[in-house]
């Protein structure tokens, strides 16, 4: 017996109990330690603002029920390995698992997370994983400068794997000052709404509005890509299209990290890249996107503070150590 958390309609949620079934002997019983939230898609399902027509596209591993709900819905999971294979078990690993005290995986479903990354940080493994895929998507270039509208988790995390390619040069951009602080520890400059960063030969959008976007545009220079990893549920988004990007031949392209970005989906896998991710966690500095942590039994109150947006900050975590 384990216990997970539900989405039981749009605003609402709890704690269910749940049967673990016996791992076979290609599986894993994995006790979880932390599970991350991710602000941004958990707050849409939470919401229940998912369109009809993405129920099928934004079904999450091992997702139990279905959008809109009840549904069992998460992703971003740390455990240790109590039974499996021997080269497995007392392992910490990463799993795409929603919020759930135990559970039962194939054993190719779980990552080992290395040496030297806490377990704390191992839960933004997911995170840096959509990093990754999308500096696959574009790929700066020596001497570029990379501006990042939207100082979020995602971006936070973009710009600190972007810094660290020679000769670029990193903004982030976000309409709260206090950020500052957290793109200074990145490595990468910042500026705030009435600031201007100027003219950039990549923008990367992730603050998840329309605005956002629509200021992304206007940073891009001449012949420049806006690469936009938001995701708006079933919000309409519009865009000055009749303003500079015809005449200055802007790329708008999305990222999803659903699949691997097309440069390299033919030498790396889905497990690949999130086992790239978890080397790239080495770096401490991550932990500056650690901003709260709180025990299982608060999920259901915490989830809802962060859609509603009483709850702010980078990374919240939730604890399976604590009663």
């Amino acid at each position: 017996m384990a216990w997970a958390y539900w989405i039981t309609g749009p605003g609402h949620g709890e704690i269910r109990p749940v049967s673990v079934p016996e791992p076979a002997a290609d599986e894993v019983l994995v006790r979880t330690l932390r599970s991350g939230i991710s602000r941004g898609t958990e707050s849409l399902v939470h919401a229940g603002r998912v369109p009809p027509s993405q129920y099928a596209a934004m079904r999450a591993p091992f997702q139990e029920g279905d959008l809109p709900g009840p549904v069992k819905y998460g992703y971003l999971s740390v455990g240790l390995v109590e039974r499996g294979p021997d080269e497995l078990v007392g392992r910490t690993v990463f799993c795409l698992h929603p919020h759930q005290t135990a559970y039962v995986v194939p054993a190719g479903a779980v990552v080992p997370v290395p040496e030297g990354v806490p377990v704390a940080r191992a839960v933004l493994a997911g995170t840096v994983e959509t990093a990754v895929n999308a500096l696959w998507d574009a790929p700066p270039l020596l001497g570029d400068h990379v501006t990042v509208v939207g100082a979020g988790l995602v971006g936070c995390c973009v710009a600190r794997l972007a810094v660290g390619v020679p000769g670029v040069r990193v903004t982030l951009v976000d309409t709260d000052p206090g950020r500052a602080a957290v793109a200074a520890a990145l490595g990468a400059g910042f500026a705030g709404p009435d600031a201007d960063p100027g003219h950039s030969d990549l923008v990367v959008h992730t603050s998840a509005t329309g605005a956002g976007l629509r200021r992304a545009l206007g940073l891009a220079g001449p012949e420049g890509t806006v690469l936009d990893l938001s995701w708006y549920g079933d919000r309409p988004v519009s865009l000055p299209l009749g303003e500079a990007f015809h005449s200055s031949r802007l790329t708008l392209r999305s990222s999803q990290v659903g699949a691997v970005a097309p440069a390299r989906r033919d030498v790396r896998s889905h497990r690949d890249r999130l086992a790239l991710a978890l080397d790239l966690l080495r770096d401490p500095v991550f932990d500056v996107l650690l901003t709260g942590c709180s025990p299982f039994g608060e999920l259901p109150a915490v989830l809802a503070r962060i859609a509603a947006g009483e709850l702010p900050g980078l990374c919240h975590s939730i604890d399976y150590q604590e009663p």
